[in-house]
């Protein structure tokens, strides 16, 4: 089985695209039920974003896999295949490490450096997880690959190289404007009360609004994020939640809004904001969060509206600088690329050389009940000697050739030792296969519990 991933970004696809493609939970939830039913995948899972949407999936069959995922994308995403396949890429092997690792540690995002991808990919995980698409190939890599990514933000200075989506679209809203007060005594709207909300919302507040009113389809998360935002050791600021019913209301009264729903239509209408902005005498700013949009891009033409969405994100974000970090974060990544591969090549072999010990152990047990027989005049003592002797004749004679098909499977090209071994010692592939799934299963409680 090898690792395969197909996908799609704001790397590879007009935004267009990628709202039309977006993914809601329920039909992630199903993409990767689908993806196990359908051959050739053993275990797979879905990194979806605002910016990106990405299966990953263990195959046996690479032109197959290829076909399989892009078809299984093109039928959840609504995109038709001939329409969706200019914009898939894929990624495979080590490659496809080499993506993932990259893309933990934010050097594939909108923003060079964000630190938000890594609850995303944490997210991704538990979904297959919950799911049990995701087996111990995809539980070794996005455990690495969360690893990886705190290691890039802790041991480098990734974070200077940018800053948050959300971050960064305040900047850009900012734009034009006293930049250091522009949004001091102000009140903001924040639709939505996930994790991009929140993080807007103690943004705002950091930045000297005085109130913030938070709506959300579920009223009590709305009404939890108002309580952390006022609470004793909290932002501060004055907070408040809303119905969904009353953004209308709301956003008349507000001067920044900030949107990050995962409605599959339109929140805010371009009459509703053109009604909003009707005889004010400072610009209403808008920042939509969300893929697919939750603002009408209509709102672009309305006179006194400031619009910036993930369109106009992307285009500031290619002109950002790329800071020297992101060099250390690449030397970093590839090193962690090749220890995970050499760490897969070697736990491939493992079951082989379990395997081939247990059958050792079976032939001591099975000599030994022969000459107890032959001999029944030994005592406890001298059949306890003689059990340990022939044991550790037989450790000895095995010790330096597992542990030298452990280092020869490490490297490139050694997946076929494994065989070899199987094939000198007649080892029985159902025995082997046993120990597989015992260490898949042993794997999978472990996993599940580091996330």
């Amino acid at each position: 089985m090898s690792l395969l991933v197909v996908g799609l970004s704001h790397r590879s696809a007009p935004v267009s695209i990628l709202e039309r493609a977006s993914l809601p939970a329920d039909t992630q939830a199903k993409l990767l039920q689908d993806s196990l039913a359908a051959e050739p995948a053993a275990e797979a899972t879905v990194l979806a974003t605002c910016n990106r949407i990405e299966l990953y999936a263990d195959v046996d069959k690479f032109h197959a896999g290829v076909a399989e995922l892009s078809t299984l994308l093109a039928q959840h995403s609504g995109v038709g295949l001939d329409e969706l396949t200019p914009y898939l890429y894929v990624h495979y092997e080590d490659r496809a490490v080499h993506h993932l690792f990259s893309v933990a540690c934010g050097l594939d995002s909108m923003v060079v450096g964000e630190g938000q991808i890594l609850g995303q990919i944490k997210d991704a995980l538990a979904l297959g997880q919950d799911l049990h698409t995701a087996g111990r190939l995809l539980n070794d890599l996005f455990q690495q690959a969360l690893r990886v990514g705190k290691r890039a933000h802790s041991e480098t200075g990734i974070d200077r190289a940018g800053q948050s989506l959300v971050t960064f679209g305040l900047e850009q809203l900012a734009q034009g404007t006293d930049v250091d007060g522009w949004a001091w005594g102000k009140r903001a709207l924040v639709i939505g009360a996930g994790s991009m909300s929140s993080l807007a919302a103690a943004t705002l507040a950091r930045a000297g609004v005085a109130e913030i009113v938070i709506a959300n389809r579920t009223l009590a998360r709305a009404e939890r994020l108002a309580e952390i935002l006022t609470e004793p050791g909290g932002t501060g600021v004055a907070a408040r939640s809303a119905e969904m019913v009353a953004v209308g209301d709301e956003l008349g009264r507000a001067d920044i809004v900030v949107s990050c729903t995962g409605a599959t239509g339109l929140v805010l209408t371009g009459d509703a904001v053109e009604a909003a902005a009707e005889g004010r005498d400072e610009p209403l700013h808008l920042l939509d969060l969300a893929m697919p949009r939750d603002i009408d891009a209509a709102a672009h033409r309305i006179p006194g509206v400031r619009l910036v969405d993930i369109e106009s994100l992307a285009d500031a974000s290619a002109d950002a600088p790329m800071a020297a970090d992101v060099d250390q974060v690449r030397g970093l990544v590839a090193d962690e690329v090749a220890a995970f591969g050499a760490a897969q090549r070697a736990a491939h072999i493992t079951p082989t050389v379990v395997a081939l010990r247990t059958m050792a152990a079976d032939v001591v047990a099975s000599e030994v009940a022969r000459l107890e027989g032959r001999l029944p005049g030994l005592d406890d003592k001298q059949r306890a000697e003689i059990t340990q002797t022939v044991r550790r004749v037989v450790d000895k004679l095995l010790h330096a050739p597992t542990v030298r098909v452990k280092q020869l499977a490490s490297e490139p090209g050694g997946a076929g030792y494994a065989d070899a071994l199987r094939t000198l010692f007649d080892l029985d592939p159902e025995t082997v296969a046993s120990v597989s799934r015992a260490d898949l299963n042993d794997a999978d409680v472990k996993n599940r519990g580091r996330v």
